[in-house]
């Protein structure tokens, strides 16, 4: 089954790290990604920009409208996104949890993916 885990941290901690200690922090889920693309569990995902870069669309009344930065305003924000496969929840409980290492301040959200007929999920 393939699983989405949206990381979601809040930018201003991210950014007040520094970047060496956002490096160290994300070299040390290093590891774990290469056991999962070994494994054909990691399916692809990346880090996202700040959403400082963030464009949002909306349709109203038939206009598409477009806002800069995102729909929400809250504490955290989406980080990144890693699409998996595995063979049940707990099974995406453990591989999310080899993305938080030891001192990671995401958290992450798991969430099955619906896999609709004809279209390839990645």
């Amino acid at each position: 089954m393939k699983y989405m885990l949206l990381t979601y941290l809040d930018e201003k901690e991210w950014a007040a790290l520094g970047e060496v200690e956002q490096q160290r922090i994300m070299s040390e889920c290093a590891p774990h990604v290469k056991d999962l693309l070994a494994s054909g569990k990691f399916l692809g995902g990346a880090p996202l920009h700040p959403t400082s870069t963030a464009t949002t669309v909306s349709v109203r009344e038939g206009r598409r409208l477009v806002t800069d930065g995102p729909f929400a305003e809250t504490r955290e924000q989406l980080g990144g996104y890693t699409l998996i496969e595995a063979q049940d929840l707990d099974d995406a409980l453990n591989i999310a949890a080899g993305f938080l290492g030891n001192s990671s301040p995401s958290k992450i959200e798991i969430r099955p993916v619906v896999e609709l007929e004809g279209i390839p999920a990645h």
